[in-house]
């Protein structure tokens, strides 16, 4: 892509792709497109690289993805020269292997930077001369100027603060943002609508009780961190096959739920536990366990709610 491109029609050809994420895109499309760098920030699994693989296919323009952690060094996101070369030949210019920031400013791609914040302070501070002037130097590789697509766009998780460090102003100055927050329920069940195989109407009903709980996870008192989408996703994948080996039957409506003793609620509750216990955070001042915090949730749903819902 080398021309200024059509917002208004990729909005509505990426839109196609989307569940619940129409403002985002268009925000997002507005900065890039605007020739300015950014950072998302929200938790995971709110469509973020989603979002961002769609604009760039869109675009026909590649998209390089980068981890941030206290292991990314500058070279490794610049590049390096090859040790072996070097010892046989010299520092030439030959003899360089472009890390995923050049490959990005060479190719004119989008730089996924995830978990922005993870990353040490050198090795931010080797992406100003990208930000500021679309120009880095190398010393004894030469001088790399970005194709002008070239964007970073990195991303951060607000709710995590272990291994992070806090971003000098020198980097945030350069950059637009953007808080990317969960979908509402809508939303979420049209996403795993989309992402499982429903199949009738027990599916259906998984697909609902499953992002009801999963999205309990999120107002827990005693979690830090509740799960994304993908959670509400692998319960309904776990509870089809559990369904199938245990022969529940397909013939499920809304008094399937109502009773906890049947085997439906103790399949939900099952595949709960392998899909979001290893995904949600206890707080810290919390004396408690995964197990125990999916179980309440589970009770809220197939337990205390129903119970409260029937007359008398």
């Amino acid at each position: 892509m080398t021309e200024t491109p059509d917002v208004a029609q990729t909005r509505n050809r990426v839109a196609t792709h989307l569940v619940g994420r129409e403002h985002e895109l268009e925000l997002i499309l507005s900065a890039v497109a605007a020739g300015r760098d950014l950072v998302l920030e929200g938790p995971p699994g709110t469509g973020k690289t989603t979002l961002l693989r769609a604009i760039a296919e869109e675009w026909g323009i590649p998209l390089f993805y980068v981890e941030g952690n206290a292991d990314l060094t500058p070279a490794k996101l610049v590049g390096h020269h090859n040790p072996a070369r070097v010892l046989k030949e010299d520092y030439s210019e030959d003899n360089f292997v472009p890390g995923p920031l050049l490959e990005a400013m060479q190719q004119g791609g989008f730089l996924y930077l995830e978990e922005f914040n993870r990353a040490p302070d050198d090795t931010l501070n080797t992406l100003l001369a990208a930000l500021a002037e679309r120009r880095i130097t190398v010393p004894r590789a030469g001088s790399v100027t970005a194709v002008p697509t070239f964007r970073l766009i990195a991303s951060m998780n607000p709710y995590d603060n272990v291994g992070t460090t806090r971003l000098s102003t020198s980097i945030t100055d350069r950059l637009c943002r953007l808080a990317v927050d969960y979908q509402d329920e809508a939303a979420e069940i049209g996403i795993v609508n989309l992402r499982t195989d429903k199949g009738g109407a027990l599916g259906e009903l998984l697909v609902k009780d499953a992002v009801w709980v999963n999205r309990a996870t999120r107002r827990h008192p005693d979690l830090r961190q509740g799960s994304s989408v993908r959670g509400a996703i692998d319960i309904v994948l776990v509870a089809n096959q559990l369904a199938a080996m245990r022969g529940v039957a397909e013939a499920a409506d809304s008094t399937t739920r109502l009773d906890a003793e049947s085997a439906y609620p103790k399949l939900v509750l099952d595949a709960m536990t392998v899909a979001l216990s290893g995904r949600i955070h206890l707080d810290e001042a919390s004396d408690t366990t995964a197990e125990r915090v999916v179980k309440e949730i589970w009770e809220d749903r197939f337990i205390l709610s129903p119970a409260a819902a029937q007359p008398g």
